[in-house]
């Protein structure tokens, strides 16, 4: 073809585009943006060489604040991590492998992944783990599609107490599907139990809830789980995997399924990610996971080796009949999060959780004791506790920032008339005497 044929057919087939979006020009797909946030050039300054550009990034990242004393949670949270994790998960036979397809070149990679599902099954007291999602706010919406495709229906009710980044996001991804999505209100607190049971029918394909939910209210699920299974439909639990060296797991509350954040196992905050999402289910629901399983199995020889199973790779390849559309999973987070576990062990980890809880006990008994300050929502709780505080919550935050204190999170972002609630999170890095100071800075930014 001539090259004028092809430039005219370019044309034909454009105009054609843009009369099927009911559009006659170009600009006029742009249309909805507003006018001050369109522009008809870039200004691209000139190129820089290496070391021009890593004095420039330098430069950019030395006029970010200092490291905070960080107090900051809902759903992240800043844990130490042993050196060991970083040194291991590090070495280039980890680093830079790809998705173990061939089990005869992948088999320390396959052994790891089989590992690290153990350790969620131990963690949630579930029956069957997969190898890692994305992060936890898309693994709680896998769980969701899970119970769609394990029931038959297509009703979700959600509790508000759960993360509302992650309600979020399911809400984002149900809107253009099938699904009949509704957010029951909390009662002090805590799930409501009554608005929950009313609710739940044959119609209804999972009940979702959090433990300890956004406001670090501690709960038992096990009667809304009842309640689930005896309308037949799943109870689904997002947890704090932390929080587990102390609670009850998914598994002994009755939960069907349980997902989470990996990021406390190992892996640092990091604004946006790399993150990890886990997710472990009942036996009998195993084959309707989302995601990639590795078994362990034997080689025509005995000996013991590693593949994956139940899913060929085309399983994520079949559109609206795949297990999943987020395919990715996260293999090297997950191998930091076997590592971290491993170094921990089982005393350790309830150590860990057990050093979370006091020191929050202690910030508790603290902070309630300064004027004005009173709790939003009555204990238990596990790390983390919001507060109702005399003033704004974002103003008395940035008056912190100055001190290099990063004081909480004001959850008036994601929940209305709480413009003086104050989320705060306590970790094992945190101190006795940072606590003190955090106070005492609290204290003379509400005078």
């Amino acid at each position: 073809m001539a090259h004028t044929d092809f430039t005219a057919a370019a044309e034909d087939d454009r105009r054609a585009m843009l009369e099927a979006v009911g559009a006659k020009t170009f600009d006029d797909l742009f249309a909805h943006i507003p006018a001050e946030l369109q522009t008809d050039r870039f200004d691209v300054p000139p190129g820089l060489s290496e070391l021009e550009m890593m004095q420039a990034l330098r430069a950019l990242a030395a006029r970010n604040a200092g490291e905070l004393v960080n107090f900051c949670g809902g759903g992240f949270y800043d844990h130490f991590i042993p050196a060991a994790v970083n040194a291991l998960s590090s070495r280039g036979e980890f680093y830079t492998a790809y998705t173990p397809y061939q089990p005869e070149a992948s088999q320390g990679t396959l052994q790891a992944i089989y590992e690290y599902q153990t350790a969620i099954v131990r963690l949630t007291g579930l029956e069957v783990a997969n190898a890692s999602l994305y992060d936890g706010g898309t693994a709680l919406f896998e769980a969701v599609t899970m119970s769609l495709r394990c029931t038959g229906r297509r009703r979700v009710l959600v509790d508000e107490g759960v993360n509302p980044i992650y309600r979020t996001m399911l809400r984002c991804y149900t809107r253009n599907l099938e699904i009949e999505y509704e957010e029951i209100p909390l009662s002090n607190g805590r799930a409501d139990r009554a608005a929950i049971a009313a609710k739940t029918d044959a119609s209804t394909a999972a009940v979702v809830v959090q433990n300890p939910n956004f406001f670090g209210c501690v709960d038992d699920f096990a009667d809304l789980a009842a309640t689930a299974h005896g309308a037949g439909a799943r109870l689904v639990a997002s947890v704090y995997p932390v929080s587990l060296g102390l609670l009850k797991t998914p598994g002994e509350m009755g939960a069907d399924i349980a997902t989470g954040e990996g990021q406390s196992l190992g892996l640092p905050l990091s604004f946006g990610g790399p993150y990890l999402g886990f997710m472990a289910v009942r036996g009998r629901d195993a084959r309707r996971m989302p995601g990639r399983i590795v078994g362990a199995t034997k080689d025509a020889d005995g000996r013991r080796g590693f593949v994956l199973t139940l899913q060929a790779r085309e399983q994520h390849i079949r559109r609206e009949k795949a297990t999943s559309n987020i395919c990715t999973n996260e293999a090297l987070c997950a191998l930091r999060a076997l590592i971290h576990l491993s170094l921990l062990g089982r005393e350790g980890f309830v150590e860990l959780a057990e050093r979370c809880a006091g020191r929050a006990a202690y910030a508790f008994e603290r902070l309630t004791r300064i004027p004005g300050v009173e709790p939003v929502f009555p204990p238990p709780f596990f790390n983390e506790f919001a507060l109702r505080l005399p003033r704004d919550a974002s103003d008395v935050v940035s008056r912190l920032v100055e001190h290099g204190i990063a004081a909480g999170f004001p959850v008036s972002r994601y929940y209305a008339d709480m413009d003086r609630v104050l989320l705060l999170a306590f970790t094992e890095k945190r101190t006795k005497e940072e606590i003190d100071i955090l106070a005492a800075r609290i204290e003379a930014a509400l005078k």
